[in-house]
């Protein structure tokens, strides 16, 4: 096997390692044509494993960036080639030059040779990436259905990309829902409780965000402070959803109390493709009076009625019970989960 870059001959001949609705797999093929020609995908950015005598590809990794962005930022899609891809039978053992010469250990995946290509794919493409100077590898985001864990088929697909993950670094695992509003659910409207205001200086954001940090259930924002301090943490985060986020600055609120009181924030924002909640946040000692459903249904109003929004989506851990349970009170429905796999 050959491992390197994608070149703009191959595009066409690595399509079939991206069939739709594979886990794993977040672009099909339409997806990565469009998103080669946006600059999120690149070919300095996906590597593929080749026969070395027909060159035919056998497996296939592709990492996302902003269009921007100088060095990618998660790995979005990890296949190797099985019977399905090849048209082989269903039953077709894994052609024997899959397999690498060294750690062939059973995995408990079964399909030892899938996860040793996926190995060395994912690890030539972290060392290019250190070279290149990204700090550490990115994190691997599988899409998964919510029912993942009752359903074999899953639990299979997931086995093997996990432990090549896992192999190559990627040793830590967050499981995050994903929900979903749509219009169709009608518009949630705040208890009135709250009055919502622009606020252009950043400082002022940065100081609301250490706040909140404070009993965080966001394992992300957490551990960045546990490992930065609160105040940095704070920083990054701002910044982050400044310059990162393709929703616009003029759209963050700060909540307070009808005398000026502030009670926490919301960002209403979008990726590249569809509009999310970017991050919302209730101040300590406002906690468990409900404010965070009204926090939700601002930045849900604001982006269907003023940012045109014909659908927002957002994350949340799934140990964060109380954010779960209040996007299901507003009307979002969790349509699949998403599992994270970064280096500690």
């Amino acid at each position: 096997m050959i491992i390197r870059t994608l070149t703009d001959a191959d595009v066409e001949r690595v399509l079939p390692l991206l069939p739709a609705g594979r886990i794993g797999v977040w672009a099909d093929a339409d997806a990565f044509r469009a998103r080669l020609a946006t600059g999120e995908y690149r070919p300095e950015w996906t590597w593929l494993a080749e026969h070395e005598d027909s060159g035919e590809p056998y497996a296939l990794a592709t990492w996302w960036g902003g269009p921007d962005d100088p060095l990618p930022a998660a790995l979005d899609v990890l296949n190797v080639r099985d019977a399905e891809d090849s048209g082989a039978p269903d039953d077709a053992p894994a052609p024997a030059d899959l397999r690498a010469p060294e750690d062939r250990r059973d995995t408990g995946t079964g399909d030892d040779s899938r996860t040793d290509l996926a190995v060395r794919l994912l690890t030539a493409a972290h060392s290019a990436f250190a070279e290149a100077g990204l700090d550490g590898p990115p994190d691997y985001h599988v899409l998964l259905p919510g029912d993942w864990r009752e359903r074999p088929e899953a639990v299979a697909a997931l086995g093997w990309r996990r432990e090549a993950a896992r192999r190559a670094g990627l040793t830590a695992s967050l499981e995050r829902l994903r929900f979903e509003w749509t219009p169709e659910t009608g518009v949630p409207r705040t208890s009135g409780r709250l009055q919502f205001r622009a606020e252009p200086d950043d400082e002022v954001f940065v100081d609301l965000f250490r706040r909140v940090l404070e009993g965080t259930l966001d394992a992300g924002s957490g551990s960045g402070a546990a490992a930065l301090g609160a105040e940095r943490q704070a920083r990054k985060d701002v910044a982050f959803y400044r310059d990162e986020m393709a929703g616009d600055r003029a759209w963050w609120r700060i909540a307070e109390t009808p005398r000026g009181r502030p009670v926490g924030f919301a960002l209403p924002s979008r990726n590249p493709s569809v509009h999310v909640v970017g991050y919302l946040g209730v101040l300590p000692e406002h906690r468990g009076r409900g404010y965070a459903d009204d926090l939700l249904a601002e930045i849900t109003r604001f982006l269907a009625e003023e940012a045109g929004a014909h659908v927002v989506r957002a994350d949340t851990d799934l140990a964060n019970t109380p954010m779960a349970a209040a996007f299901t009170r507003l009307g979002y429905r969790n349509f699949a989960r998403r599992l994270v796999l970064s280096a500690p």
